[in-house]
């Protein structure tokens, strides 16, 4: 499969970092993209962080020479990574000024799949239009908002609840991903 992660200056690069970890390079194609905002978040929250072994790092989001900035360059999926609300609102009305938010466009156009993933809380008004627009246009939206069920002893098993879900909604064996199960099954 083919897929474009990209990232914006919402915080929250862990789930950037573990989703490309957890996506086998060897096995797909997997194209990564960077707002400017988001190498300097993931600088903050990361540290010296790079993309694993296998991922085509795309530098910079003001340039059109990407194969996934055309409709006729077939893709599977595309995630925003975490995704800023500006970054969701410009989507929602279709702005395609930078490199990540034209690919966002294309995805739409074409009816790929679109996964964002806002990092943001409380949320507005504004913030809550932008959600349905999106939503309405066919992306799928997955609030970085982990899962306590399986009960996480570290903070990469906190993060991984959302990961595996974009997983899921991606087609990719997520095998280790803690599932609810129901009072019958702890039997």
């Amino acid at each position: 499969m083919k897929f474009v992660i990209a990232a914006t200056g919402a915080s929250g690069s862990i789930y950037l970092q573990r989703l490309l970890q957890r996506i086998d390079a060897g096995q797909h194609e997997v194209h990564l993209l960077m707002s400017r905002y988001a190498r300097l978040v993931a600088a903050e929250e990361l540290g010296k962080w790079t993309p694993p072994a296998g991922v085509r790092e795309h530098k910079g989001d003001a340039t059109m020479h990407v194969p996934f900035a055309s409709g006729s360059v077939r893709f599977d999926a595309m995630v925003v990574v975490p995704c800023s609300m500006g970054t969701l609102a410009r989507i929602a009305h279709g702005t395609s000024e930078t490199t990540i938010l034209r690919a966002a466009d294309v995805f739409l156009k074409e009816r790929r799949k679109l996964i964002l993933v806002p990092r943001e809380t409380p949320i507005n008004l504004i913030h809550a239009r932008n959600l349905v627009a999106v939503i309405e246009a066919g992306a799928t939206v997955i609030p970085a908002m982990p899962s306590f069920y399986h009960r996480p002893k570290t903070i990469d098993e906190t993060v991984d609840s959302v990961v595996f879900r974009i997983l899921d909604h991606l087609g990719l064996p997520a095998g280790d991903a803690p599932r609810w199960q129901s009072d019958a099954e702890h039997d």
